[in-house]
């Protein structure tokens, strides 16, 4: 059970180019969004999507993998962590973030 404690799995497309960062060691660093959707009925009977986004980050192998595979609108699944982070913008407000951290990922569509 251990390994499930902080796991998420989400298959969604892929709402934006990737942005890849390479860092002073030559690390890579991918930051993109997936979207996904979920469809259900409401109480009246209206059928409802409604679509959630998710910032995602990948280091090295994966991020490479994205940087050379992934594209805006392309169907992916991923497995990672959820992470929280804060840090102070340019004009020294704090800002909150909350992202999967990638493990794994899998191209879905062509």
């Amino acid at each position: 059970m251990n390994a499930m404690k902080n796991r998420v799995q989400l298959i969604g497309n892929v709402g934006n180019d990737p942005e890849i960062k390479t860092l002073e060691n030559g690390k890579k660093l991918a930051h993109l969004n997936i979207a996904t959707n979920d469809k259900y009925t409401n109480d009246k009977g209206e059928k409802v999507e409604q679509t959630e986004w998710h910032r995602v980050t990948a280091w090295g192998k994966t991020a490479e993998i994205i940087e050379k595979y992934v594209i805006k609108g392309k169907e992916v699944a991923i497995e990672g962590k959820l992470t929280h982070r804060s840090y102070e913008d340019k004009n020294g407000e704090k800002r909150y973030v909350t992202e999967v951290v990638v493990n794994e990922i899998l191209l879905l569509s062509k």
